[in-house]
């Protein structure tokens, strides 16, 4: 009864839990049941009538983390102090850098094992990233010529296919030492295309999020 008087309420109590249980135990080692068992005397029906599995809490308490730094992104994204190849070094530097990536990694699940999710993280990499971020920026580096390429929309796509879920540990399993391979092809086929804006800065935090990601499980 009290779900239907207090809809968002609810939503908010299971996401909170579920975000402190994941990261305290990781997202493999947290059950529903270990949910329920932490949202005082909530049942399991009520979670289950905001959430369909696991998968979608883990989604929903994501969405809610990174809301705020999207926004940031979309500064970056928009501002005029910077030509396009600048911004493009600057919101990869800083969506690598933003604080709540450490709590992504750490509560992140196995996506090699999963999918679902795997699927759910492709797709909005390439339908939601790719032309809201990174598509308009080379469009900008291609009117200030910066940026050299005939194929603006595919060009956003792969670099941040390669660089979300390619390079990505979460889905792979990488090692620090696979992570640093995987850099350094990203680095030439970026200079290949005139963009050397992935630095020794941006690597070392790669490795940091590599080893918080692989601690945890």
């Amino acid at each position: 009864m009290a779900r239907n008087k207090n809809p968002e309420e609810t939503v908010n109590r299971i996401l909170d839990t579920a975000y402190r249980l994941f990261l305290e135990k990781g997202y493999e080692h947290t059950s529903i049941q270990d949910i329920i068992n932490h949202l005082g005397g909530l049942s399991k029906g009520a979670i289950y009538h905001h959430f369909k599995s696991k998968e979608e809490i883990l989604e929903a308490v994501t969405n809610r983390m990174t809301e705020q730094s999207n926004r940031m992104l979309a500064q970056i994204r928009d501002r005029r102090d910077l030509n396009g190849r600048e911004k493009l070094k600057a919101i990869f530097r800083e969506s690598i850098n933003r604080p709540v990536q450490d709590e992504i990694f750490a509560m992140a699940p196995n996506f090699e094992n999963n999918a679902k999710l795997m699927l759910s993280m492709v797709n909005d990499t390439v339908k939601e990233v790719a032309p809201s971020y990174i598509l308009p920026i080379i469009e900008d580096g291609i009117a200030d010529g910066t940026i050299v390429t005939d194929y603006p929309a595919q060009l956003a796509e792969l670099i941040i296919f390669v660089a979300n879920v390619w390079m990505n540990p979460m889905n792979f399993g990488d090692t620090k030492e696979e992570s640093f391979g995987k850099f350094m092809v990203f680095q030439q086929m970026l200079r290949g295309f005139g963009l050397d804006i992935m630095d020794e800065e941006i690597l070392a935090r790669l490795q940091e999020l590599t080893t918080i990601y692989r601690e945890k499980k």
